[in-house]
């Protein structure tokens, strides 16, 4: 009888799958008329977006594709230890960038491009310290060989 062999996730890697699932879910919302209000002032890109992600979260076509595209990051580089660890620390530096980037931009300028609110740039930095503490906490010893 052939043995069938289970692949165990490590902890860090575990979160890199639940972070990538709620990027994809929230990237996906940003699509659904209700879940985003305003959907009607739905753009491309740019602070005239007038759609809100729960009436709360400033969007746009190209932020909805950012949220998913670290969802795929996030499971794909969940397949392997290290990956996982590295998405959540980079995901948290660029997270991090995000937020000061939003803190430093004039919301009604072009270069409110992605576009964020208030709520986007503290939700960033929350993300920032989440992801960063999770890939270190978690992925403790990884590099160490026993």
């Amino acid at each position: 009888m052939a043995q069938v062999e289970h692949s165990v996730r490590t902890p860090v890697q575990k979160a890199s799958l639940i972070v990538g699932a709620v990027f994809l879910l929230v990237g996906i919302a940003g699509f659904i008329p209700g879940v985003t209000t305003n959907y009607d002032l739905l753009e491309f890109a740019g602070h005239q977006s007038g759609a809100m992600l729960l009436g709360v979260f400033n969007v746009s076509i190209l932020h909805n594709l950012v949220h998913l595209a670290f969802g795929v990051a996030g499971v794909a580089m969940a397949r392997t230890a290290g990956g996982a660890r590295a998405f959540l620390i980079g995901g948290g530096v660029v997270y991090l960038i995000l937020w000061i980037y939003g803190l430093l931009i004039d919301a009604t300028s072009d270069a409110n491009f992605v576009p964020v609110n208030d709520a986007d740039n503290w939700l960033h930095l929350v993300l920032a310290i989440g992801m960063i503490g999770l890939g270190v906490a978690l992925g403790r010893g990884l590099t160490r060989r026993p």
